[in-house]
C-alpha cells in the first residue's frame, strides 16, 4: 500500500469505466500509473497475465525504459488512476528510496509470474 499511501490524495487523476482500457498493448507511453479506486487488468495479446487492485501500479516500465507499452491495462471495475510523469518518477526514485524499490519489487513480481506463464 506504499503507493496508494503516496498518491490517495492526488488531484492529477483519470477515471476509466469498467471493460475500457488505460492503454493498449504498443501505445507510445510516457507516464506510470497509480490504481487508487477499482480493480484492472494487464492483458498481452488476448491473454490476461495479471489482475490488480487498488495501491498498485501499471506503467512503470514506460518511466525507464521509454518503449511502447508492451500491455493493454483494462479496468474491470470503474477506475481511478493517479497519473505519474517522468520529472516526477525521476524525483521520487531520487529523494524516496522506499518508491523505487516499490517500483523494482512490482517489476521483480510480474517478471516471475511471467516466467511461470512461460514455462
Amino acid at each position: 500500500m506504499l503507493f496508494y499511501a503516496l498518491f490517495r490524495n492526488d488531484p492529477r487523476t483519470v477515471a476509466v469505466r469498467a471493460g475500457a482500457p488505460l492503454f493498449r498493448q504498443g501505445d507510445p507511453a510516457d507516464l506510470m500509473y497509480v490504481l487508487i479506486k477499482g480493480e484492472g487488468r494487464i492483458v498481452i495479446g488476448e491473454r490476461e497475465v495479471e489482475r490488480f487492485g487498488v495501491g498498485d501500479i501499471v506503467g512503470e516500465m514506460a518511466l525507464i525504459d521509454r518503449e511502447p507499452r508492451s500491455a493493454t491495462v483494462e479496468a474491470v471495475t470503474d477506475c481511478e488512476f493517479v497519473c505519474v510523469d517522468a520529472k516526477r518518477f525521476k524525483f521520487l526514485v531520487a529523494e524516496t528510496p522506499g518508491f523505487a524499490l516499490g517500483v523494482m519489487t512490482a517489476m521483480a513480481r510480474r517478471l516471475r509470474n511471467a516466467d511461470k506463464l512461460i514455462g
